[in-house]
């Protein structure tokens, strides 16, 4: 069936000028409108369960640690399924102080080095392989970036860590702990 984004819409044309109000529309009615009734009664049974003022004290990121909990992250699962770019490769220097690091954190800490990267701190039900970014399927990757005097960044859409080549094993973890405590407003995570 038709859906008038806008009233008359049927008999205006799609034209070059006008595409751009015709895509934003588009994505208004495809993820808000068509969908309000459902987000108005899960926000009504939501907000009777839990008082909308003790939800507005937490960020999305706490939010669903909340709501989820921590996870055990296996991380020879992640390791195996992580792509390497950039002259990186699973034997590289870098990289072994990367996984070296992953393994001294905490379950909660890699489940906050998950969420810096990916933008979730929870791994699919089926493990690592069925990492999803904005555009599909995409692994988790690691790549070369950057001088040792910068920190890693992250691009959460690709499920990419931009990870300079660091001189030492502390200075990688060093930089590494501060971008991922640092992330909430951080420039590195686009």
């Amino acid at each position: 069936s038709q859906r008038e984004l806008k009233p008359n819409g049927a008999n205006i044309p799609l034209t070059e000028e006008n595409k751009d109000e015709y895509i934003k529309l588009v994505i208004e009615w495809r993820f808000v409108s068509r969908v309000q009734d459902q987000m108005t009664a899960f926000l009504d049974g939501f907000n009777a369960l839990v008082p909308l003022n003790l939800i507005k004290i937490f960020d999305e990121n706490e939010l669903e640690l909340l709501m989820c909990g921590i996870q055990n992250i296996d991380v020879k699962d992640w390791k195996h399924n992580t792509l390497y770019k950039g002259d990186y490769h699973p034997n590289h220097i870098t990289v072994q102080w990367f996984w070296r690091v992953v393994l001294s954190f905490s379950n909660e800490m890699r489940s906050r080095l998950l969420q810096f990267v990916t933008g979730t701190s929870r791994v699919p039900m089926n493990g690592f392989k069925e990492l999803y970014g904005s555009n599909g399927p995409q692994m988790f990757t690691i790549e070369k970036w950057g001088t040792p005097e910068n920190y890693p960044r992250a691009h959460t859409c690709f499920n990419r860590l931009d990870l300079p080549p660091y001189e030492s094993y502390q200075q990688l973890r060093d930089k590494l702990i501060k971008a991922i405590e640092g992330s909430q407003g951080f420039a590195g995570v686009d």
